[in-house]
């Protein structure tokens, strides 16, 4: 066999790996593109729910944030990251976020 001939066989041999490998990443990143998505309409579920209750506790003249609410929910939620395998730490950023900006979203109501 000739160096031209293993050159080509090498060549089509790596060409057929990263097709191959290039499969499977995009069925990865469709996965995620679908999981991303789903995040963002049960986000916006959530935030349909949290204004609903926005426009309660400002009709009742309730306080915009729930502080020993919120820490049950990031305690329970913590647990659930940790029996998923996700860090329990990361799941907790993420949740203040959330509470945050609904807190924010609540005493905009109560502004009104």
């Amino acid at each position: 066999m000739s160096d031209d001939s293993s050159a080509t066989e090498l060549h089509a041999s790596t060409e057929v790996g990263d097709v191959a490998k290039d499969s499977v990443l995009t069925s990865y990143r469709e996965s995620i593109d679908n999981i991303d998505a789903a995040l963002i309409h049960l986000l916006a579920e959530r935030f349909k729910i949290t204004q609903a209750v926005g426009v309660y506790k400002a009709q009742h003249d309730l306080p915009p944030a729930d502080p020993a609410r919120e820490d049950r929910q990031v305690a329970r939620l913590r647990g659930l990251a940790v029996a998923s395998h996700l860090d329990p730490e990361f799941s907790e950023k993420f949740l203040r976020f959330v509470i945050d900006e609904v807190i924010h979203h609540h005493e905009r109501l109560r502004e009104e």
